[in-house]
């Protein structure tokens, strides 16, 4: 067995993954209960199974992944206009802001690489593909486990339609480049977008919901519809009592507990 397969291994254990993302200020900054990015990772509670981040806060934030138990470390490689949402950014253009090897030597034991196309231009769609697919290529060759990433270009200017019909295309097409599972957004006919990807799918928290009982709700119908996985951001560590929710959203998709179940189960409302 190589490296690569025993670090893909231990994130896709039991095919139910639970991933809490702090990666939000490579894209939008000092964003409110995430100014302090290592203290916000301290507190993640060790049940979950990885941990997203940006490339320079892996080295501040070693500690919370260097003990028996805990989660892994996940890094994101490439930088995309596409989350710059303060910004408005419309045109979906990506750089390689960290290389697999130099990640690799940090600690981390597994790569997100993100892809955008319909953006307007058919020139950067191919230079977004070559970027992406170097990436895959480089982390594999590093043994690296390797999370791809759809997200559309066009964010809110799309339907519910077409974000749905432009993420089943993109799930296979990252698929088919070389990821070994997918993170991406929960659509409508969302078990056809799992049906259409033959690598596990992960769906994302996206912005956070009004009450804990939503963001879990969430998690529940992402499950249900054929997800072998979560992705959740200020959905799961902007809470009061976050390491208890995220005990909650693990009962909800390693467990299957209905919501309420997994809030009493913690003692939350």
């Amino acid at each position: 067995m190589t490296g690569r397969e025993i670090r893909l291994g231990r994130l896709l254990a039991g095919g139910k993954t639970v991933v809490v993302a702090v990666d939000h200020g490579e894209f939008d900054g000092p964003i409110p209960m995430l100014e302090d990015v290592p203290g916000v990772v301290a507190k993640i509670n060790p049940i979950v199974d990885a941990v997203l981040l940006s490339p320079g806060m892996l080295p501040h934030c070693g500690k919370s992944f260097a003990f028996k138990g805990a989660p892994m470390p996940i890094v994101r490689l490439n930088w995309a206009t596409t989350y710059c949402f303060g910004w408005k950014y419309q045109e979906g253009e990506t750089v390689s802001a960290a290389s697999p090897r130099a990640m690799m030597e940090a600690g981390t034991e597994a790569v997100l690489v993100s892809l955008s196309l319909k953006t307007g231009s058919e020139k950067r769609d191919a230079k977004n593909v070559r970027i992406y697919a170097k990436l895959v290529e480089e982390a594999k060759k590093c043994g690296l486990a390797v999370v791809g990433e759809y997200f559309p270009a066009r964010g809110e200017r799309v339907t519910g339609k077409e974000q749905f019909e432009e993420i089943k295309v993109g799930c296979r097409i990252i698929a088919e480049l070389g990821a070994d599972t997918v993170k991406t957004f929960h659509t409508e006919n969302f078990p056809e977008v799992v049906a259409g990807c033959p690598v596990p799918i992960w769906g994302l928290g996206a912005s956070r919901l009004p009450k804990m009982v939503d963001a879990l709700s969430l998690a529940k119908k992402e499950m249900d519809e054929g997800a072998q996985g979560v992705v959740f951001g200020r959905n799961a560590f902007s809470w009061p009592e976050s390491t208890k929710f995220q005990a909650a959203l693990v009962g909800v998709v390693r467990d299957g507990l209905t919501p309420a179940a997994a809030l009493a189960k913690q003692g939350l409302k």
